[in-house]
């Protein structure tokens, strides 16, 4: 048997975990499907899967060649889409991934409206607080907050966002607005995990680090929750300056210790570059970096 068709039909089965899902998604007949993969252990000399009558797993071995066989899939695509011409209509899956909020907030209403303008592509978003390995995990295009290690992939900036400390009007009209960071210690502090996941707060002032141990009267494990929380008036907190960019313009909360801020962290769009990028990666990762890039939230 043809050995792409042997991978490509492995690769439906193991991310289906299912013989008869995988068969229903290449429209195959089950027992065509389950010849291909025993065809395919037979070629390898190992086995690729474990199969119950409940359920079908992918086997150590079978992970790791499910791996691999989603990135020579995918280059396989990819080199279709280039033969056919940098100017071919983009179709296909794409699957990509962003911070929870951020991805909320400024992906998700990117991705309709690319879905609005090409109806042959179909994308799954993976919308996590941690980063996330593309190729290990499959994926075409991330948004990432904050430096960047050295990498493979291709970085494009797009603007940045800063760790900003604030609160409401009305709790700072009836507490005095701390002047400097040391005067945190006497507000009530909300502590919001994905931001301040410590108790430790940093600053900066000229250049010169400051640390000021705080002591939260609330701790959430959300973003949105912290938010809530704020707005309400019962304390401050610290959030990424996309997540309460409305607000703050809206006089909803204020802005305080902006003399003390940290360096800016950047937001970048990643993507699997490859010898060639296909049409469906290169038009979703324009038409992503050019709309974030105009959104003044993230300058």
């Amino acid at each position: 048997m043809d050995r792409f068709h042997l991978m490509n039909v492995f690769a439906a089965v193991a991310e289906e975990e299912s013989f008869a899902a995988g068969a229903r998604r290449l429209g195959m007949s089950p027992p065509a499907v389950t010849r291909s993969i025993s065809a395919l252990e037979a070629r390898l000399g190992i086995q690729l899967l474990t199969r119950t009558t409940r359920y079908v797993r992918a086997t150590d071995a079978g992970l790791r060649y499910l791996e691999s066989t989603r990135r020579i899939l995918a280059e396989v695509d990819e080199a279709d889409e280039a033969a056919a011409g940098v100017h071919a209509t983009p179709r296909g899956q794409l699957a990509i991934t962003a911070p929870v909020m951020f991805g909320s907030m400024f992906v998700m209403p990117r991705v309709i409206d690319y879905l609005k303008q090409f109806p042959d592509v179909t994308i799954s978003g993976l919308f996590l607080d941690r980063v996330v390995n593309l190729l290990e995990e499959g994926l075409d295009v991330g948004v990432r907050i904050g430096n960047l290690p050295d990498s493979s992939m291709r970085a494009i900036s797009v603007g940045q966002v800063r760790r900003v400390v604030c609160a409401a009007p009305e709790y700072l009209a009836q507490n005095q607005e701390p002047a400097e960071p040391q005067e945190l210690s006497r507000h009530t502090i909300i502590a919001a995990m994905p931001v301040s996941p410590a108790t430790e707060w940093h600053f900066v002032r000229a250049k010169k680090p400051i640390k000021v141990r705080v002591q939260p009267r609330l701790t959430v494990t959300n973003n949105d929750a912290a938010i809530q929380a704020v707005l309400s008036g019962f304390g401050i907190t610290r959030l990424m300056s996309y997540q309460i960019a409305g607000h703050l313009a809206a006089g909803r909360l204020k802005r305080i210790l902006a003399d003390y801020e940290a360096e800016p962290l950047p937001i970048h769009v990643l993507h699997r570059e490859g010898r060639q990028a296909s049409a469906k990666v290169r038009s979703f990762v324009d038409f992503l970096v050019e709309r974030l890039r105009s959104d003044l939230a993230l300058t």
